[in-house]
């Protein structure tokens, strides 16, 4: 059997949700931190603002690990401005081929106002086609309950993230009902 560290879709801890819809992008983030079965703390920040408020990036996976990569995101935000795919790639081939880089185990999801983007340090950039990411432990979960609110007229992008959030929460035991929301006007 694969050991966690080698298998970051199989890691729990955490649920981050991204939702595009009519003009908006939202991403939202539990704040459990877990160790093993204990919750260490509720409020954890798992979710930013980052490129001058420009990006939403959320993580699932080693804080540290995930720290390290979206200030490597930032730098790259910095040396591409505006140009969020291209930096995403650019730290997908880093990630993939650095000797330190690769150790990293983390999932980063982050948008901007045209795109929505799953990074993996299996040089993943994925762009998905419906607009909404979900990673993380509860991040199926949470998933699911999106794309099933997605079709719903009266609801935006941020209600979308709050109800599919909660869900997720009711189910997975790493993810509570804490939540940080951040959204952006889209061009979609």
């Amino acid at each position: 059997m694969e050991s966690p560290q080698h298998d970051p879709l199989g890691w729990h801890g955490t649920t981050i949700l991204c939702v595009r819809k009519a003009g908006r992008v939202a991403m939202a983030g539990d704040g459990q931190v877990s160790l093993g079965q204990t919750v260490v703390k509720g409020n954890a920040r798992k979710v930013r603002r980052i490129a001058g408020g420009k990006v939403l990036a959320g993580f699932a996976g080693a804080t540290a690990d995930a720290f390290t990569l979206l200030e490597r995101l930032e730098a790259k935000l910095e040396r591409f401005p505006d140009q969020l795919e291209r930096a995403c790639v650019d730290l997908a081939k880093d990630w993939r081929t650095d000797r330190y880089l690769r150790r990293l185990e983390a999932l980063l999801a982050v948008a901007d106002t045209k795109r929505s983007l799953l990074v993996t340090g299996q040089g993943d950039v994925l762009d998905p086609e419906d607009g909404v990411i979900g990673i993380g432990s509860g991040g199926n979960y949470a998933l699911a309950a999106a794309r099933a609110l997605l079709p719903v007229d009266a609801l935006d992008a941020e209600e979308i993230c709050r109800r599919s959030m909660k869900i997720a929460a009711d189910i997975c035991v790493y993810t509570n009902g804490n939540f940080v929301l951040e959204s952006l006007e889209s061009q979609a």
